[in-house]
């Protein structure tokens, strides 16, 4: 397979001459036209202005390349790839690296992301001392109807877990985060000589989820991981079931992967502690819903004391946790039945990757 890919348009000077670090951005597009526009125009709009934007267009069908360098992007087209995002983010990395120096800046994001005015400016200032990468804090993009609406408070909820770790980033999320090259010369170095999994490559080829993997891999090499207040992020929510369906099955059953991939060790443990737990909060849910169907039989007052102590609980933790998201979210979630649905989708899903994972079937990766 070939992994040489061709260059529309190329930059006139690979090495600048000037000493302080470069920030190029990678985004990686298949069939990205209609959402491409208003993320290259976020990059313009930056405090600090990266000094390349590439797109890698990768197997696309539409007008992505063309819309690309109309919006003043270099546009670089994949030959061969058989490895989705991955397989794209590789070749642009093998491409673009050698013109790279080591305090140079890489910013890996997806072609539906719009990043804040000042992302690049907090990012680059946090990657200091042994901070190997800094991923965004993302939230969802209006529209969506109802389902939009439970993603954008899922997602708010997130970032007020991000805050409460200390900006700790978990996962270096794929919509938008910035690398040191030396960061990613040396997970390429250390994938060849076999201390991490994924061959001569930055980006694991195998991995369903690759910032989950990637993650893993930098903070394997003893680099810490940030997602700083300032580096907001705007990212596409799914408009249907179907599409947020196969997006979580992709999210769920590769973090399942990469857990099985790197094994229990000092950086993975807090991992399973956390599947530990989500398999814990189904059985919590599930026992739930059977004890308040048994007490409906047996005609037990619905309304007691202790119900409606958890109840209000349980509310008063789905308003306070949705405080960020607007008012009109806090009284979603005060309905709590809404929010119940969404969870029991949520627990679909795990079940589901848990059973195909136990059986080791192979999981088709979609496009979302």
């Amino acid at each position: 397979m070939s992994t040489t890919p061709t260059l529309r348009s190329r930059p006139r000077h690979a090495r600048p001459a000037w000493s302080a670090p470069r920030i190029v951005v990678l985004i990686p597009a298949h069939d990205e036209e209609d959402r491409l526009p208003a993320a290259i125009a976020a990059l313009h709009a930056q405090t600090r202005r990266p000094d390349t934007v590439t797109v890698i267009a990768d197997n696309c069908t539409d007008r992505t390349a063309r819309v690309a360098a109309d919006a003043g992007a270099l546009v670089l087209l994949t030959s061969g790839n058989t490895d989705k995002k991955a397989g794209a983010l590789n070749q642009g990395l093998n491409f673009l690296m050698p013109t790279l120096r080591e305090h140079d800046l890489v910013l890996v994001q997806d072609a539906d992301t719009v990043i804040g005015p000042e992302f690049l400016a907090h990012a680059s200032t946090a990657l200091h001392g042994r901070a190997g990468a800094v991923g965004g804090i993302f939230y969802g993009d209006t529209g969506g109807g109802l389902l939009g609406t439970l993603q954008r408070i899922e997602f708010h909820r997130y970032a007020r877990e991000i805050s409460r770790r200390k900006y700790r980033a978990d996962v270096l999320t794929g919509t938008a985060t910035l690398f040191r090259v030396a960061t990613l010369q040396h997970l390429k170095e250390a994938r060849r000589d076999g201390r991490l999994p994924g061959g001569d490559s930055y980006y694991c080829p195998a991995s369903l989820t690759e910032d989950d993997e990637i993650t893993k891999a930098v903070r394997t090499l003893g680099y810490r991981t940030l997602s700083p207040a300032g580096c907001a992020v705007t990212t596409e929510v799914m408009p249907s079931l179907g599409k947020l369906w196969h997006q979580r099955v992709r999210w769920q059953r590769g973090a399942l992967e990469n857990l099985r991939l790197y094994g229990l060790t000092p950086v993975t443990w807090p991992y399973f502690l956390r599947q530990i737990a989500m398999g814990l909060s189904v059985l919590a849910l599930l026992l739930y819903l059977v004890f308040t169907v048994w007490m409906v039989i047996r005609g037990v007052p619905a309304i007691s004391p202790l119900w409606v102590a958890v109840g209000t609980l349980f509310i008063a933790e789905k308003i306070v946790t949705a405080r960020g998201a607007g008012i009109r979210c806090q009284l979603l979630a005060a309905t709590l039945v809404v929010e119940l649905v969404y969870d029991l989708f949520q627990h679909a899903v795990y079940l589901r990757c848990l059973y195909d994972f136990t059986r080791r079937r192979q999981e088709r990766w979609l496009i979302t």
